[in-house]
Parts: C-alpha cells; structure tokens; sequence
C-alpha cells in the first residue's frame, strides 16, 4: 500500500422502530498509511461542522481480529472493536463527557497489498442504556 491513502468510511445506526429510514454517514478523505510491527496504521483528520478545530484520528488494525481508532483534539477517545467483545471507552467532546459501550458482534477484515476492506457489525450504548445496532465500513486504497 502507498504512503498516500483515500478513506471511506461509512456508518449506519439501526434504530429499533425506525429501521427503514436509515441512511449511511459517509466521509471521504485523504489520509496516511504505514506498517509498523505487522500492525496497519491510518491517519487522517476529521472537521466536524459546528465545531472548531479538528480531530485527530489514528486506526490501527491488529491481525484480523482487534481495529482500533483514536481520536484526539476537539474530540477525544479510544474505540476498540474486537469481535465477540465488549469495550467500554471515554468519549470527550466539546459538549460533555460520554460513557460508550462498544459490544462488537461480528468483523469481517479484508487486508491485500494494495487495500483494506472492513465492515463491523456492532451494539452501540451510551452511558449504560442501549440506543442502537450499527455497522460501520472503511475501505483504504492506496493513492498513485
């Protein structure tokens, strides 16, 4: 894989009565792409409309069963994603602070030499109380 890289990142919440309006949340961005210790690391940073400065992010995927993403600056946590697991992670934002529960139930990792294809099927809580069933996809290729 290249050092320059295109994400896409696309996430979907499922809502238990509300399952038919879903629509994905999709970023497209450039990023940076490096191998450390057999270990894939992404960085890209995000802006988030309404506040200021930016977010940092760092994705780190380990093998195919541990994904990782940090996030630091106008936001600030620690995501892990490992399937049959549950994570629990301090999420700060510019609005307060939130307990997030991550219960990941299933991961599908596709890494080859020229691109990453992830998708994570996983149970979202925010400060001990269910709120919904989400998926999220990244694709990482290689840019040049």
């Amino acid at each position: 894989m290249t050092k320059d890289v295109l994400l896409s990142i696309s996430g979907l919440q499922f809502a238990a009565k509300e399952e038919e309006d879903v629509e994905p949340v999709e970023v497209i961005t450039a990023g940076g792409y490096y191998k450390k210790n057999g270990k894939h690391y992404i960085i890209y940073d995000e802006v988030t409309e309404g506040v200021p400065g930016s977010i940092k992010n760092t994705v780190k995927i380990t093998g195919d069963t541990l994904f990782e993403i940090s996030k630091s600056g106008a936001a600030s946590t620690r995501m892990v994603f490992e399937k049959d697991k549950i994570h629990m992670t301090s999420y700060q934002t510019p609005f307060g602070e939130l307990l997030v529960g991550l219960h990941t139930k299933d991961m599908r990792m596709d890494i080859r030499e020229d691109r990453i294809d992830v998708d994570i099927f996983y149970a979202l809580d925010i400060n001990n109380e269910p709120l919904s069933e989400c998926q999220i996809k990244v694709n990482v290729r290689g840019v040049g």
